[in-house]
């Protein structure tokens, strides 16, 4: 599947033309992914020098924990800066790499003692036939970090397809499952989005998976704090 570019707030601002680099991962995790950015072609803008606009409020639903727990997504975007993607976990091409991306983000919040209690990273199956809390749970112990440093990281599902629909429409987050859908391999057409959510639950910023670069939404992140602090 090619990558789709959006075209991002933060993205103009930090001029995120980009050339290819060098990634870490946690020593668990699958793989690395080839062509991670680390120098840009224009200066990074510092932390609150620049704008997110408000943009939308993040929408909320009933969703499963892990644990089958139920809560409702929009309190669990609220009260803490969020990073938060949607994904499945047969897919085999864009939603590995998202998750590396996250999996990372997640390691350098760790290394700074301002984020770790304010930011959250949140993952979302859009596929609860197969993702059950069991199966996300599995997941998250591939990529969540054990530094008890690092921000908190949900691995969330949905009661069932109908109450997941409503809120892929609301984030205007494509999927289509197709007639291929119900085969054996259970793969699903769709676009990758991440969404960086404020503590009032307002998307600040939308990014395609060529823009979830760590280091740039870490910036986003930090950007938002100095926000708070005027």
């Amino acid at each position: 599947m090619s990558r789709v570019l959006l075209l991002v707030p933060s993205a103009l601002a930090l001029g995120l033309a980009v050339f290819s680099g060098s990634a870490g991962s946690h020593e668990d995790h699958r793989g690395s992914r080839n062509g991670a950015r680390t120098v840009y072609a224009f200066p990074v803008a510092p932390p609150g020098s620049y704008n997110l606009p408000p943009i939308m409020r993040a929408a909320g639903g009933p969703v499963l924990d892990e644990t089958g727990r139920r809560h409702e997504l929009a309190e669990l975007l609220s009260a803490r800066t969020t990073v938060f993607a949607f994904v499945y976990t047969r897919c085999g091409d864009v939603c590995p790499t998202a998750t590396l991306d996250m999996s990372q983000l997640q390691d350098l919040a760790a290394k700074d003692q301002r984020l770790s209690n304010v930011v959250r990273l949140i993952t979302m199956s859009f596929d609860p036939e197969h993702d059950t809390p069991e199966v996300m749970r599995a997941f998250a112990g591939q990529w969540r970090s054990g530094n008890r440093a690092a921000p908190e990281w949900l691995f969330l599902t949905g009661p069932d397809r109908q109450t997941v629909e409503p809120l892929l429409a609301a984030y205007n987050q494509r999927v289509d499952r197709g007639p291929e859908t119900g085969s054996r391999n259970g793969l699903i057409n769709h676009v990758f989005r991440a969404f960086l959510i404020d503590e009032d639950g307002l998307i600040r910023n939308i990014y395609s998976l060529d823009f979830l670069d760590p280091n740039l939404v870490l910036n986003d992140v930090r950007t938002l704090l100095e926000e708070r602090l005027r």
